[in-house]
């Protein structure tokens, strides 16, 4: 008999035998990995694993039985605010811990990794009790998580009131509060520890942007999820001021200076790695508005064909790839995952033979051997600029992260003209219609028509949830304009999410893209040297141009998405349609 950690005894049992009696590995793969480790004398756990014989949640769960750390359900499990309150969300959610009672001195916490004794040391100096480790099943542990500190924003927003208190016998004569105790409350735990939950929890909710927009009345907290803007527990008004001044002391900006825009930069340690911040604050009639882009480092960029191309658009795509000069360009409006897609693009055709720059307005990912320049208008790094030095870096390939005025497409097209590679973007609607704006912007039309190759028009469709996923009859006026878009068979079947615990009750779970591929071929090359109209390109595009709504559609065929949503992000439905 031997002591768990938590002071009782229990029999210690052999890895293999508890991963057996778990249905986790069966008798014959065990003794392959026995065998194995006499001859390689390493831990049999690791062998299992390279073998691929058990994932590394069962492994854990084996270890910790056979140690005597207990298993905890947490589905039912009630534990009390003070507790809660003992351990701070940054830890829950860094580590993947859960508080559960305290008692005596000793604090019992649930854990996905017990074996992790730098994680017990932090807790037992924030928390100043003795440690317990239990261990839970990793998605029942992220529900649980989810339940008690998911809301904590509301909570913690209740429990501030003494620092409004404080602060409201120190404002200054204008009614504002002063720099130095804008400081103070900025640093106040709680205040810190209100904003570190409010960007964990935009995080965890796979949000891309942050809003604290401020009213009369009140500042509203919203997170942008799948492209739709979700609104969360508003915050007290007293504590406007105090929430902006610790986003500006985190993104390194200017705490004093509230009427003037300013932009800063913040690194978030998040649960699986860094996360970097993109911060702007700009001055509204009630005080400033923070928004915050949320850019996951650890994400792992998509490969091009995982971003939802059909077949047809993504050959065309590839061979503009491989050619040696001219200027490609995927247009759509923010948000829309351009970069994404021109970051895809040049992992598909890196190679060390091939000399690639790209100059951005922010670098958002490093990628490996590209050289990567970041704008910096500051000291008066534009992009027309940064392009004509990039030019004497004799690059085949240039990425410039956006077209904004007309000496940055100029310089972009000719570089195009004397054989280099050029990626770029530009917002437009549709893909026909860069053509029209790069003209507008004072671009010689016989220049864009020898230069340009393709225009890649894009648009995010949010996905059905898989976990509530069910047909359903679209509404009669939705099928006459799918029907006067494209014609569907009768015995077509619609899908939607019906709304689950997984999605949020949405019914909509992750983003695809749906794509408008127009290649310029010699016929177009004449019409664009003419100075056409939107309508006369689209009239006279190649046979294989797909409309952004027909790309849409075909995905809602696929069962990937509804009618509604690419109507919502592809075309604008009027009331007499």
């Amino acid at each position: 008999m031997e002591m768990n950690s938590n002071g009782s005894s229990y029999e210690r049992k052999k890895l293999g035998q508890l991963l057996c009696e778990k249905s986790y590995l069966d008798e014959s793969n065990l003794q392959v990995a026995l065998a194995e480790q006499q001859v390689e004398h390493r831990q049999l756990g690791q062998i299992l694993l390279d073998l691929g014989y058990i994932t590394q949640a069962q492994l854990t769960e084996a270890l910790a039985l056979q140690v005597g750390i207990e298993r905890v359900e947490l589905s039912d499990m009630s534990i009390g605010s003070d507790v809660i309150g003992l351990v701070p969300a940054e830890l829950v959610s860094r580590h993947n811990i859960l508080p559960l009672y305290r008692e005596n001195g000793r604090l019992a916490i649930v854990m996905t990794d017990p074996f992790q004794p730098q994680v017990i040391e932090d807790l037992r100096l924030v928390t100043g009790c003795s440690i317990d480790r239990f261990y839970a099943d990793p998605t029942e542990l992220e529900h649980a998580v989810m339940r008690f500190y998911g809301s904590k924003v509301a909570r913690m927003l209740d429990d501030l009131v003494p620092i409004e208190q404080q602060g409201e016998e120190k404002l200054s004569e204008s009614g504002e509060y002063s720099a130095a105790k804008l400081h103070e409350l900025a640093r106040e735990p709680s205040l810190v520890n209100l904003v570190n939950l409010i960007i964990i929890e935009a995080i965890e909710a796979r949000a891309s942007d942050i809003h604290i927009e401020p009213f009369e009345h009140e500042v509203k907290i919203k997170y942008r999820i799948d492209g739709i803007l979700v609104e969360k527990t508003p915050s007290s008004k007293r504590l406007q001021a105090a929430i902006a001044s610790r986003i500006k002391i985190m993104g390194d900006m200017n705490i004093a200076e509230r009427f003037v825009p300013q932009d800063g930069h913040i690194e978030f340690m998040g649960k699986n790695g860094k996360v970097d911040i993109r911060v702007s604050t700009i001055p509204t009639v009630f005080g400033e508005s923070v928004e915050m882009r949320l850019l996951d480092r650890s994400a792992s960029l998509i490969e091009l064909h995982d971003l939802g191309m059909d077949d047809a658009s993504y050959e065309s795509f590839m061979k503009c790839l491989k050619k040696t000069h001219g200027i490609v360009l995927v247009t759509g409006p923010t948000g829309c995952g351009k970069t994404t897609t021109l970051y895809a693009a040049l992992k598909t055709i890196y190679s060390p033979g091939v000399k690639m720059i790209t100059i951005e307005d922010p670098v958002e990912y490093r990628l490996e051997g590209i050289n990567q320049m970041p704008v910096n208008a500051k000291r008066g790094l534009t992009f027309a600029t940064g392009l004509r030095h990039i030019l004497r870096h004799d690059p085949d390939i240039v990425m410039v992260g956006e077209i904004r005025d007309r000496e940055t497409a100029n310089i972009a097209i000719r570089a195009a003209l004397t054989g280099h590679l050029v990626f770029s973007t530009l917002h437009t609607n549709d893909a026909p219609g860069a053509v029209t704006r790069l003209i507008d912007m004072g671009v010689e039309p016989f220049l864009l028509a020898s230069s340009l190759e393709a225009v890649l028009g894009q648009r995010l469709v949010r996905k059905i949830c898989p976990h509530c996923k069910e047909s359903y009859e679209p509404d009669a006026t939705l099928m006459k304009n799918l029907n006067g878009s494209m014609k569907t068979d009768n015995g077509t079947v619609f899908y939607h999410g019906a709304g689950c615990n997984e999605c949020g009750q949405t019914g909509m779970s992750g983003r695809i893209g749906i794509f408008e591929m127009l290649r310029i071929t010699g016929k177009l090359r004449e019409l664009i040297a003419g100075k056409p109209t939107t309508e006369q390109i689209i009239k006279h595009a190649p046979a294989d141009h797909v409309s952004m709504v027909h790309a849409g559609i075909a995905k809602v065929h696929q069962g990937l998405t509804t009618p509604e949503e690419v109507f919502r992000v592809a075309k604008t439905i009027s009331e007499d349609d």
